[in-house]
């Protein structure tokens, strides 16, 4: 997906930013301190670090990251739910599954932490697409394709934007045992927050009540 082709979706290409960084190099250094500063501030805008990504290319994506915060996730939005998750909500709880979780065989929970923090990265383009938007799931995984390579593109050909395009593939593909693990805290999630929603949704005792009923018959199942 071309940077041109994303401006109908609203994508913040951040140019005037970009354009702001360049103009620091414009001026002419002096020997006062200040100045000084200002252009050392202003090539390392311009420069990779080690890893090949620059202070521009990185605040770039992480811009664009933000709408993940802003973005609430759809099921949720659908059924009513007040003041509903966002999407950086629900995979920084999954992040802290994994950290949390107990060691198991044959698995990295490091890959686990970073896979769940980016597993739904490309809905800061795409949106939270459900299966009740009627779009077929070949078309809303092409889009998310084309999402995720635009924001590693943001982040250059180096080591990083790599890592998390193949960490994002590995989970859609669910080809490993991390990516099976993330995607059962995927739905581990998405129960918990349930619970927590039935939880503070009931204002009446015999709400309460019923609510208490279907739970314990849910444990007896």
């Amino acid at each position: 997906m071309s940077r041109s082709s994303l401006v109908f979706l609203g994508v913040p290409t951040l140019a005037s930013s970009h354009l702001r960084f360049k103009s620091f190099r414009t001026i002419t250094i002096t020997s006062t301190p200040s100045s000084r500063v200002f252009g050392m501030a202003s090539e390392a805008s311009s420069s990779a670090n080690g890893d090949g990504v620059s202070a521009s290319s990185a605040i770039d994506f992480l811009t664009l990251c933000h709408r993940l915060k802003t973005t609430k996730r759809a099921g949720w939005v659908k059924r009513e739910v007040n003041n509903p998750e966002s999407v950086a909500d629900h995979m920084f709880r999954m992040g802290l599954m994994a950290l949390i979780a107990s060691d198991m065989t044959g698995v990295d929970r490091n890959k686990c932490v970073k896979m769940a923090i980016v597993h739904d990265i490309a809905e800061a383009i795409v949106g939270d697409i459900t299966p009740s938007d009627g779009i077929p799931k070949m078309e809303k995984s092409r889009r998310e394709r084309e999402a995720l390579d635009y924001m590693c593109d943001l982040l250059g050909e180096g080591s990083r934007a790599k890592e998390i395009a193949e960490l994002w593939t590995e989970y859609e593909e669910n080809s490993s045992l991390e990516a099976k693990v993330v995607k059962d805290f995927d739905k581990v999630e998405m129960i918990l927050q349930a619970l927590e929603y039935e939880n503070g949704k009931f204002q009446t005792e015999v709400g309460k009540a019923w609510a208490s009923e279907i739970a314990s018959r849910r444990k007896e199942r």
